[in-house]
């Protein structure tokens, strides 16, 4: 029999197996808390439940859980996890130590990407499937263990890793739910982060939902010419199509969303493309994340000079900008922004 992931049951689909298995369904309230507020991997963890029980759950559930396959810690504390899943394909996430010695987690939501960005590892992969509410919610809780091992706290959660959000966004909705739940783990919506490419369907439902959780758009250029050579998915949701998006996105949440500017030498860092940026910006309130390129192995892209980087920023800041200069984290064992890829060997022969 192929078990099904117990963490892509409902509260009341629990209910109901108690029931049909003649057990006490208040054991649903604890098999649940068990779940996603301890965030346990295992019937066996579940102490209070007795033993028979357990095996009726075992019997026909399961935990399809993440394997660590390789774990690399950089020189400045930042700590990159290769988990195998259960079908064997590898995924990444990033245990990122902040200023105020507490962490961020980066996590991924699909393995590979459908979008095929240039800059990008992961868009060099193809994309091989969506991960699974408990896959997703794993790598959070299995970050939180081991901020918590280094005596700190997880204080923030960025969907930043591999993958497009918004392609999984049921999924993502569902396990940011359980993040911020009383029955869950209890964190702030405003301590999490979606970073999207720019999907505007995806950016009006989450409008539409009146989310409370920060939105990230990955930007990288305010003309349609450069964004398109750089993110194919430009040529179908245009910059204009992505404006009107976030203008709605503003309106009904009252939300200032985040671009992500990711520099690249003689590619967008020039004044001019500084420029349309502040003139494109001026449509909606918003805040700017500067970022270093980051090198890929292949990659035809490269960091932008220093001193293009100052002046880039100092003529937004002129404009009245709202910008952050984002130093990039973990570059030494190819976690930071853009390199993450886990090319192991599943992923290579299967890839689509």
């Amino acid at each position: 029999m192929d078990k099904k992931d117990i963490r892509n049951a409902s509260k009341e689909e629990i209910i109901a197996f108690l029931a049909e298995n003649k057990e006490k369904t208040f054991r649903a309230k604890q098999i649940w808390e068990w779940i996603w507020e301890k965030g346990i991997n295992s019937f066996e963890e579940m102490n209070n439940i007795s033993r028979s029980t357990k095996e009726i759950l075992a019997n026909n559930w399961e935990f399809k859980g993440l394997k660590a396959e390789n774990i690399q810690t950089a020189n400045d504390g930042t700590t990159k996890t290769a988990w195998k899943l259960f079908d064997g394909y590898c995924i990444e996430s990033v245990l990122i130590p902040m200023n105020n010695n507490k962490f961020t987690v980066c996590v991924s939501c699909q393995a590979g990407c459908k979008l095929a960005c240039k800059f990008c590892a992961t868009g060099q992969l193809g994309y091989i499937r969506d991960l699974s509410i408990g896959e997703i919610f794993e790598q959070i809780t299995e970050a939180k263990k081991e901020a918590e091992k280094r005596g700190s706290v997880l204080s923030n959660i960025v969907f930043m890793g591999m993958g497009e959000p918004m392609l999984n966004l049921n999924n993502l909705l569902k396990t940011i739910d359980h993040i911020t739940a009383k029955d869950g783990l209890k964190m702030s919506p405003y301590r999490i982060t979606v970073s999207t490419a720019g999907i505007p369907e995806g950016i009006k439902r989450l409008a539409d939902l009146g989310i409370k959780f920060n939105l990230a758009v990955s930007l990288h250029s305010a003309n349609n010419k450069i964004r398109s050579s750089l993110m194919p998915i430009n040529n179908k949701y245009p910059l204009e199509e992505l404006a009107d998006a976030l203008k709605y996105f503003v309106e009904k949440t009252g939300n200032r969303p985040t671009f992500e500017y990711l520099l690249m030498k003689n590619i967008n860092d020039s004044l001019e493309d500084a420029k349309e940026l502040a003139l494109y910006c001026k449509q909606f309130p918003v805040k700017i994340n500067i970022i270093e390129y980051n090198n890929v192995k292949g990659s035809e892209f490269r960091k932008s000079p220093d001193r293009n980087r100052r002046e880039f920023v100092k003529y937004l800041e002129d404009c009245n900008m709202v910008v952050n200069v984002r130093i990039s984290k973990g570059r030494d064992i190819d976690a930071a922004c853009g390199q993450l890829a886990n090319k192991n060997e599943k992923n290579q022969t299967d890839e689509k």
